[in-house]
């Protein structure tokens, strides 16, 4: 039964997914949210927004730990602050697997990163802190996924694939064996990369018919 409470940072539509994860990891046990001033007295999936950052430092006092699930599709930038202010308190911040999903016993992921419904991360696959593998995404053999990077629905990293720092796999995308993705790159949904892409790449994602 779930006795470790957690704080969740973030109350919007992917706060909301995450729940979902974690009731059924049945390990952790949500206190509450902390979202924008606005938020603060709502409720997400039955759960309270117990305040704002303004809160924050006062929460996790009592809490201890944290996950942000905070959204991530044209910027990082929200989580990577996020994830350096939890750092400066002192919070833990835990991995959290989806049941549904599989993750190698031979694989290794950063803290403060999710794994959710039906991802695969495979043999000596790597990925890294405050990340996002969403639902049925795959991180197959000796990929490396860095900092702060969403691998979004679907998507698949191949064998040997590397993925920079803060970036985006969208939706349905794969990225080819051994090439190299760099930091900070938007690749829109349904796209097929084929060859290296440099730091700060953006790539649209296929147009709809």
């Amino acid at each position: 039964m779930a006795d470790i409470p957690l704080l969740l940072i973030g109350a919007g539509g992917h706060a909301a997914a995450c729940i979902d994860v974690i009731e059924q990891q049945d390990r952790y046990a949500i206190a509450g949210l902390v979202g924008s001033a606005g938020e603060a007295g709502k409720q997400i999936c039955g759960y309270p927004v117990l305040g704002s950052d303004a809160q924050l430092a006062e929460l996790l006092a009592r809490i201890g730990r944290a996950l942000i699930v905070v959204g991530q599709i044209k910027t990082p930038a929200p989580r990577i602050r996020l994830f350096a202010q939890l750092e400066s308190l002192g919070c833990e911040m835990p991995v959290i697997v989806s049941p549904h999903a599989h993750v190698s016993r031979h694989a290794t992921l950063g803290a403060g990163t999710i794994v959710m419904h039906g991802a695969i991360v495979n043999a000596r696959a790597s990925v890294g802190r405050n990340c996002i593998l969403n639902s049925q995404s795959l991180v197959e053999h000796d990929a490396r996924v860095g900092d702060h990077c969403h691998v979004a629905t679907g998507a698949i990293v191949n064998g040997g694939a590397s993925i920079g720092d803060g970036t985006f796999v969208g939706s349905q995308s794969s990225v080819r064996q051994e090439v190299r993705v760099g930091a900070r790159c938007v690749i829109g949904m349904g796209e097929r990369v084929l060859a290296d892409c440099a730091d700060g790449t953006t790539l649209p994602g296929v147009a709809a018919p």
